[in-house]
């Protein structure tokens, strides 16, 4: 392989930026018949809409607003209107008014001279905003070598970059620093004007890097929405959806893995009827559809228009947190407080957005491959209001994971969801054993108010029983934030390893 090449195309993407991309003319527009159909306008018994109704592709922008963009990742098209194309491939963006779907022709590869729709984040993301944990899970996922990089925005200092680099099977992190005169560098021996060539040099030399670099990060990330006729307009064909194996059932339904259009695989809640009033339903999933966030399960598509009411997610490998903990009859500390570090962000964003979960336990959160962990289950999160949603009458709550002002008032705030993931850092920390065991949920409701605490479980640290118990204040506004107990979890792994000498053990 011509590395040289393979890197010339990677970094197309970054030229743009430093020079005016060449205009490429192209060709007409293609107008194939979609194979994802809008729900509302499905024909039903009495006669309706046309099941071909489709939404209208974008006029073509002048040829001075063209833009060329190189692929980062592969893609294969998932309806009759998205554009194939594979790594390096050119791409000219015609029109980028839907935000997280372009539109776009191909001036080269798979799909040259064609046009349809692509996800945006599959050729913009290469100066990712990729935190530090993620980047080195995604390089020490399958299908990445030795020299396998990325290059991220740097978390602790604002508009630098970091070079992540993996070698042997470890990730080692280099901050890229800038001249007065705008080159780049790693060692101030040597710079480069543009990233390209930087990349290109240690391509071919480590010179002082742990490594020679090689190819690039292969982990391609998550597409927002199935594709673009489903970014707004989420009632899908039922008929669309294949069910493909169950895996799991509760008392509102069941959950099965699913393959949407012959060509991505989701997860499928099934709801059972007469489960939920179809308008609470649809109030809650606008819930969903709003709040995104690279820790909170995706809501891809609802169908509705019959019963059983279906909720497509996105498909998290693992299942709950509390199954997979169960699961594990031994696991490294590190990666529990990791798990736990990924929660919190979540929960951070829903903190910042004014969004209450309520229901926040392991149960409720979904992992994935590279044990990427994502809160999931919003059928209880509302917004608040003046910072306080009171329950209605005969609400049901999960009585151990729930605050006690939650319990006895029915008043539910940010801070009884702090509470509730100081018991899911319980469950982190025991593998999934029960919480206040051996006890009922009577006598949790009487003891909890008088003072009572869980111990701290064998085998943890007491800083993390420091953070489960400060999330346990009977006060709730001496609780701390989402934010802070992400910050918090986080720095775990940067602080002095000799404070921790006793946690490396287990």
């Amino acid at each position: 392989m011509d590395i040289q090449k393979t890197f010339a195309a990677c970094w197309e993407r970054f030229m743009a930026c430093f020079k005016k991309p060449n205009t490429d003319s192209g060709g007409e527009n293609e107008n194939k018949p979609p194979t994802v159909i809008v729900n509302r306008n499905v024909t039903d018994v009495s006669g309706g809409a046309d099941v071909h109704a489709r939404r209208s592709l974008p006029p073509l922008p002048p040829e001075n607003r063209t833009n060329v963009y190189v692929a980062l990742y592969d893609y294969s098209a998932r309806t009759e209107e998205d554009l194939s194309f594979n790594t390096g491939d050119r791409l000219e963006a015609l029109d980028k008014s839907a935000g997280d779907w372009w539109f776009a022709r191909a001036l080269s590869g798979v799909s040259a001279a064609k046009q349809g729709y692509i996800p945006a984040n599959y050729v913009a993301r290469w100066r990712s905003e990729t935190e530090r944990q993620d980047a080195e899970k995604m390089l020490l996922a399958e299908g990445n070598h030795q020299g396998a990089f990325l290059i991220r925005n740097c978390e602790s200092q604002r508009g630098e970059l970091s070079l992540s680099v993996l070698d042997s099977g470890r990730v080692k992190h280099y901050k890229l620093r800038k001249l007065d005169n705008g080159h780049y560098y790693v060692s101030r021996t040597k710079s480069f004007e543009t990233l390209r060539e930087l990349v290109e040099y240690y391509s071919k030399q480590a010179d002082g890097l742990c490594v020679q670099l090689g190819e690039p990060c292969k982990k391609a990330p998550q597409t927002y929405g199935l594709s673009y006729n489903t970014v707004d307009q989420w009632e899908i064909d039922r008929k669309s959806i294949k069910l493909i194996r169950k895996l799991g059932a509760g008392q509102f339904g069941e959950v099965f893995e699913g393959l949407w259009n012959d060509t991505t695989a989701v997860a499928v809640k099934t709801l059972k009827p007469g489960t939920m009033d179809p308008e609470d339903f649809l109030r809650e999933a606008q819930i969903m559809k709003r709040l995104r966030h690279a820790k909170l399960i995706q809501l891809y598509a609802v169908c509705t228009m019959e019963e059983p009411i279906y909720i497509i997610t996105e498909l998290m490998t693992h299942g709950s947190l509390l199954d997979y903990l169960q699961s594990k009859t031994a696991s490294l500390i590190s990666n529990t407080i990791e798990m736990a570090a990924q929660v919190a962000s979540g929960m951070a964003y829903l903190e910042l957005q004014n969004y209450i979960h309520r229901d926040l336990a392991a149960r409720n959160v979904l992992v994935g491959e590279n044990n990427v962990c994502k809160v999931a289950d919003f059928g209880l999160a509302r917004k608040e209001n003046e910072m306080v949603y009171e329950a209605k009458e005969g609400t049901k709550f999960p009585v151990k994971w729930t605050a006690p002002e939650a319990i006895h008032d029915n008043k539910f705030t940010i801070k009884s969801d702090i509470w509730s993931f100081g018991i899911l850092l319980y469950e982190i920390m025991t593998f999934g054993q029960m919480p206040y065991p051996a006890m009922t949920n009577y006598q949790v409701v009487q003891k909890v108010p008088q003072g009572y605490r869980m111990p701290c479980p064998p085998n943890c640290p007491k800083i993390l029983y420091d953070i489960m118990t400060d999330c346990w204040k009977q006060n709730e506004l001496d609780r701390p934030t989402f934010e802070t107990l992400q910050w918090k979890l986080e720095d775990f792994f940067d602080m002095d390893v000799t404070s921790y000498d006793d946690a490396a053990r287990y």
